[in-house]
């Protein structure tokens, strides 16, 4: 009897410990700094993607961000938008932003922008140096469309933010 109550108490106190220890691992996970939808990780890569929503319009399809780090003190940042048909117009525009520690804040380091005319697809990426010891991320903005219904159909995406070490 004495076995059994003894078993009973040690099968409880192994699930309240995996229990507890589940929480704080849960916890210490919804901790992660989010600075302007971009949390800080210390990923290799991360992708972002338009919004599923209707608000795009007729024209825009989606687009993405996507950055890595190929190695040390380098990044990858690339960007692509995709219409839903041929348009007269797609574009993406593609920022790569460093994470300012002291002002909390996202700068902006470089930008560039790629669009084809009569097409319903662009995409552009640079492999980048960049000083260490900072996050970056890629956010872009995202075109399509038709110039008789200018202004264009538009949307953004970003990246998480990845740690150059």
């Amino acid at each position: 009897m004495k076995k059994r109550i003894l078993s009973f108490i040690c099968s409880m106190a192994l699930i309240c410990s995996m229990v507890l220890g589940t929480a704080n691992v849960a916890h210490a996970e919804d901790e992660r700094l989010c600075v302007d939808g971009s949390y800080l990780t210390m990923q290799e890569s991360s992708a972002g993607y338009t919004s599923d929503s209707l608000a795009r319009g007729y024209h825009l399809m989606d687009g993405e961000s996507i950055i890595n780090t190929p190695g040390a003190g380098k990044i990858y940042a690339y960007g692509a938008t995709t219409a839903n048909h041929y348009v007269d117009y797609v574009g993406v525009v593609v920022y790569v932003d460093r994470f300012n520690p002291t002002t909390g804040r996202w700068h902006q380091v470089t930008t560039w922008t790629a669009e084809k005319r009569n097409h319903f697809y662009v995409e552009s990426g640079k492999t980048l140096g960049v000083e260490r010891g900072y996050y970056y991320r890629v956010r872009c903005d995202h075109f399509a469309g038709n110039d008789a219904d200018f202004p264009y159909d538009s949307d953004a995406s970003y990246t998480d933010g990845i740690f150059i070490g």
